[in-house]
């Protein structure tokens, strides 16, 4: 395992860790992957605990999915990671999560409209649901990565949530911002009918992302 691995290798499990630690899943749920310079993704391996993961534990791809380096079975999402991977350029971490009111989301169907400023700048409009496709299957990788577009987060039907980005910190933090912003509206959703941004707002703010998004 050459420096660069082993360094994005650290923060992989660090992320997986935090994700578990924060709720955003339970067990052995969730997947966590980053790119390796700019044709190989390291991921996390199939049911494993991230509190007993090791370096050696994750598996190094390329980016049509062959294993370069490692011992286990990468993650069964491993498809849907690839497959966001090579549609898109800006993405270097991946982060798949079933936390609560998100995945209540994803089970109604239900897309996450813009609520706040913060929203639009960070995941650059509605957070779709993609079609229901079976857990690992071409499919399921198929139908995220379309309901997704250009946006930095997707809720997969009946299953959880992906969000991706530039770094793993980043796309950590689109996680957590993500399930508050979810339990915010299926508590408001309890009480009344949820107001979206004004249009204005949420043209500007998709531009902002944008601008964001493209940037190195």
């Amino acid at each position: 395992m050459d420096e660069e691995t082993r360094r994005v290798g650290l923060e992989i499990i660090r992320t997986a860790r935090e994700m578990l630690q924060s709720g955003l899943v339970e067990g052995t749920e969730g997947n966590v992957s980053a790119k390796v310079g700019d044709d190989r993704v390291l991921i996390t391996p199939t049911s494993m605990s991230y509190m007993e993961m090791a370096l050696e534990d994750l598996v190094l791809l390329d980016l049509n999915g062959n294993v370069l380096e490692g011992k286990r079975q990468p993650s069964s999402e491993k498809p849907m990671h690839l497959k966001v991977y090579n549609a898109r350029e800006d993405v270097r971490a991946i982060i798949h999560t079933h936390s609560l009111y998100a995945s209540v989301l994803a089970v109604l169907r239900k897309p996450l409209p813009p609520l706040t400023d913060e929203f639009m700048f960070k995941y650059g409009g509605t957070i779709e649901v993609a079609e229901y496709g079976l857990t690992g299957s071409e499919e399921l990788a198929e139908n995220a990565v379309k309901a997704l577009g250009n946006r930095a987060a997707v809720m997969l039907a009946n299953h959880g949530v992906l969000c991706c980005g530039k770094s793993l910190a980043h796309v950590l933090e689109l996680a957590k911002v993500l399930e508050r912003m979810a339990k915010i509206y299926v508590t408001a959703l309890m009480i009344g009918e949820p107001h979206q941004l004004p249009e204005k707002v949420i043209r500007d703010g998709a531009t902002v992302y944008e601008i964001i998004r493209k940037m190195k």
